[in-house]
């Protein structure tokens, strides 16, 4: 699977995000009217991204957001009732969709070398398509509340247990060596944020998703496959 393959395959938009937040979270959003929410919850949220991508989110105020986004600061808070309330929104919003996507991408998929390859690309491609996402999630956690902050923390625990799961899976298979399958993970997990915390790096040196993730491929690989599974 390659990145255009991906995006052919797998439907990742606002639109399908901000639905999901709505049918979650809907008992915190004044609006009641679907259509209204699926219309502007979307565009809040990318404005949310590019004001703070530019400028941090601590930095953004509710008037350059209802600039950005045409909607009144009463409109605005019809969705939240504060930026903390934003941000959580936006954080949920971010996982909620990436545990989904990695769980459609990894449904049919047998055998663990195959699970891992298909794990590793799928995290790398959807940190590609929702790269402004991921960026903002990595670097606004921090002023996050205690208890979304937990939930930050343990949305990433779940992407790097899931490839612990699957690591430990092929040791079982006999196709990975026996080494610390946590460890191993969350060395992985560490390589496929640098796609995304540092894209800037990749980008200057012409270096595509697709190469990236065969790279992180090759590198696990070449770490943990047994002398039997490299045939």
């Amino acid at each position: 699977m390659n990145f255009a393959e991906f995006n052919e395959m797998v439907s990742v938009s606002w639109v399908d995000m901000c639905q999901r937040v709505y049918e979650e979270h809907g008992e915190s959003i004044r609006i009641k009217k679907g259509k209204t929410v699926a219309k502007n919850l979307p565009r809040i949220f990318e404005a949310t991204l590019r004001i703070s991508n530019q400028h941090g989110f601590q930095a953004m105020s509710m008037r350059a957001l209802s600039r950005e986004t045409g909607l009144s600061m009463g409109a605005l808070y019809a969705y939240f009732s504060s930026k903390e309330e934003l941000l959580e929104l936006l954080q949920r919003a971010g996982r909620s969709m990436t545990m989904m996507i990695l769980g459609q991408c990894l449904e049919k998929v047998e055998g663990a070398r195959e699970r891992l390859r298909v794990a590793i690309e799928a995290h790398l491609f959807l940190s590609e398509a929702m790269q402004q996402w991921f960026y903002f999630s990595y670097m606004e956690a921090k002023h996050l509340g205690p208890e979304e902050k937990d939930k930050a923390m343990a949305g990433e625990l779940q992407t790097e247990n899931m490839v612990a799961e699957i690591i430990r899976a092929g040791q079982a298979e006999g196709v990975f060596i026996a080494t610390d399958a946590q460890l191993l993970a969350a060395c992985g997990k560490a390589l496929m944020q640098d796609w995304y915390v540092k894209r800037w790096k990749y980008a200057k040196r012409g270096v595509s998703v697709d190469q990236y993730a065969r790279f992180v491929i090759e590198m696990v690989e070449a770490y943990c496959l047994a002398p039997a599974g490299r045939q």
